[in-house]
């Protein structure tokens, strides 16, 4: 995972929704949050989708498939949550900040690359640009996989952490390729 593609991702469907769900979202508000994603674009297709102003949560349902210009995610349930509120303060900026998206059910995160991610839950954590995986997560790129209990991405410093659980151990394939002159 790129964090510019993560944070891009987290960012587009949070503008998105902010721009198709809230009838007080203004439409200077709007303009600034397309000027930010231009050139990029986001297609969340679901089953069904639910707003709970009051929790701050809006909720993707059945056959979820996000895709945006170099990622693709699929899963059961999208819940993408949500802090502050949407009254402007002083500066007619809204408080209101996607706070977490959290995937779940045969999630699956599949880039242009090659990459594929898998795991029964991946929660993305946009204060600390980190994703958790869990639920037999695994990390794959070509012929080369990681796979554990848990996979934590820390996206700002181009690190994971990998972690067993129960006396299961961490298991990692890399495959030796030949030199290609």
């Amino acid at each position: 995972m790129k964090t510019v593609n993560s944070r891009l991702l987290a960012f587009s469907l949070f503008s998105l929704l902010t721009i198709l769900v809230f009838p007080s979202f203004s439409t200077d508000a709007a303009q600034r949050v397309l000027e930010r994603t231009a050139g990029q674009s986001i297609v969340i297709k679901s089953d069904s989708l639910e707003i709970d102003n009051q929790k701050r949560l809006v909720t993707f349902t059945g056959n979820v498939d996000a895709r945006a210009d170099d990622l693709i995610i699929t899963c059961e349930k999208l819940f993408v949550h949500y802090t502050g509120s949407m009254q402007k303060d002083s500066s007619q900026k809204s408080s209101m900040e996607m706070d977490k998206i959290t995937a779940k059910g045969k999630v699956k995160i599949t880039r242009p690359d090659g990459g594929l991610a898998m795991a029964e839950e991946a929660v993305y954590f946009q204060k600390d640009n980190k994703m958790v995986l869990t639920g037999t997560p695994q990390i794959k790129q070509g012929d080369d996989f990681v796979e554990g209990s848990k996979i934590t991405l820390f996206l700002n410093e181009d690190r994971s952490i990998v972690e067993g659980a129960d006396g299961k151990q961490v298991k990692a394939v890399i495959s030796s390729k030949p030199d290609k002159r």
